[in-house]
């Protein structure tokens, strides 16, 4: 009996898309059939793919991938039609429907709409639907992008809660080496922890067609291990890859969650991640441990500095006085009520700032990512 687990899949650009910049309908079958295979076998998948601007641009007429913002745009509208056509059509055929989700990091930074993304993305799972994201490249502002889909896999594994995220492209794995220079680098089979020394083994992929190079797949691989998600590198071309990664035993590297730290849950991860921190609080040594060690509230009274302007209810940095980022937490004050108010015994504070609670930061509404980001 095959335990059942929901999967979060990343396919590149460079895998969909022959060298001519057109949608290689042979590497997209492939890959669905895998799909396909693990589906059968009782297993939940959410694909999340590149390849909108490189299918589209040459239709616009151009020879090269364009550079300017309204180019790009234009030849993903016409990219993104023709991907979800290839992938309905070959979805089809195996019995199964393809459904498409265009989103953008506001998307994710508003609560509302990101549980609204993960409610519509758990009704698709439930009725066996693929559900396949892509970043809204039509309209998204540089702003407001998530740089890369590596980074938007991770995302959306936390979002929907998976247990593994696979992410293929034309890098078979991370290396302590560059194995384009370097011919005696070793493959990182098994990675438990990103260390300093794994992040500088990450180098840049030999690909011209995608965005995300190896050092963003390590950011990416930060963002899902702090959700306790399992993650595995690997080689989009090689045959069974994700038959084979889903048994652990495809060529690749595979990121080990940290079993003695708890992954952080929806609300968390949004916290963490995805909520767009609106201002920052600094704190003293004594807030740093309370809030850290000792799983007790932020106080007022902790607080040295309020840097920017926020409102009860927004997402805040907490850093301690020497500039070191503690964590992420939701605030109870506004800035302007908490600048006033940060030096004042509780019994201080005037009956029009008091709010329900005297905290400014709950425990439950923080998360602290010197523990999260230790896997």
């Amino acid at each position: 009996m095959v335990d059942k687990k929901r999967i979060v899949v990343k396919i590149g650009s460079s895998s969909l898309t022959s060298r001519n910049g057109e949608i290689s309908l042979r590497k997209l079958a492939r890959l669905v059939d895998e799909i396909a295979l693990i589906k059968e076998e009782g297993h939940e998948v959410v694909l999340v793919s590149s390849g909108a601007v490189a299918a589209g641009y040459r239709k616009l007429g151009f020879i090269e991938r364009p550079t300017e913002l309204a180019e790009k745009q234009a030849a993903a509208s016409i990219g993104q039609c023709q991907l979800m056509e290839a992938y309905s059509e070959r979805f089809h055929s195996h019995g199964y429907t393809a459904s498409q989700i265009l989103i953008t990091r506001s998307d994710f930074s508003d609560q509302k709409r990101y549980m609204n993304a993960r409610n519509t993305i758990q009704v698709l799972l439930e009725r066996g639907v693929v559900p396949i994201v892509n970043e809204n490249d039509t309209i998204t502002i540089k702003q407001l992008k998530f740089g890369d889909n590596d980074t938007l896999s991770a995302k959306v594994a936390g979002l929907v809660e998976a247990d593994e995220l696979f992410i293929l492209s034309d890098i078979d794995g991370l290396y302590d080496d560059n194995p384009n220079t370097n011919p005696d680098a070793k493959l990182l089979e098994v990675v438990n922890e990103i260390t300093p020394e794994i992040e500088a083994a990450a180098g840049d992929s030999g690909s011209d067609v995608g965005t995300g190079g190896m050092s963003s797949k390590i950011e990416a691989v930060k963002i899902s291990l702090a959700a306790g998600i399992e993650t595995f590198i690997g080689d989009a071309n090689k045959s069974n890859i994700l038959y084979d990664a889903v048994n652990h035993q495809a060529r690749g590297t595979y990121f080990k969650a940290n079993d003695e730290l708890d992954g952080l849950d929806v609300r968390q991860h949004w916290i963490a991640f995805n909520s767009g921190a609106k201002g920052e609080v600094i704190i003293d040594d004594g807030a740093r441990i309370a809030i850290t060690q000792e799983q007790s509230h932020l106080l007022p009274q902790g607080v040295r500095e309020v840097n920017g302007g926020f409102d009860c209810g927004d997402v805040v940095v907490i850093r301690h006085m020497n500039g070191e980022e503690v964590g992420r937490g939701v605030i109870n004050y506004s800035a302007d009520q908490l600048r006033k108010i940060r030096r004042l015994k509780l019994t201080e504070i005037p009956d029009d700032i008091k709010v329900t609670d005297s905290e400014a930061i709950k425990q439950e509404e923080f998360v602290c990512l010197t523990n999260v980001m230790a896997n």
